[in-house]
């Protein structure tokens, strides 16, 4: 199955902050990353897990930033 984080802006459930979320395929899991600011999940997505990021794309929801495989 295809892992990917998804990174969202202040999401409802934190609307202070930044959020990456796993998925697996299609299902959420409980894994998360929360952050103050964007840069440090990029961090930690980049140089931590070795990920790759993925832009958003236009259908995508208005709080997703970006996705990372």
């Amino acid at each position: 199955m295809l892992k990917i984080w998804t990174v969202y802006n202040h999401p409802t459930d934190y609307p202070d902050k930044f959020v990456a979320r796993l998925f697996v395929g299609e299902q959420p899991t409980e894994s998360v990353i929360i952050a103050d600011d964007l840069e440090t999940i990029r961090d930690i997505l980049c140089f931590e897990l070795g990920l790759t990021v993925l832009g958003r794309s236009p259908e995508d929801d208005s709080k997703i930033v970006e996705t990372w495989l």
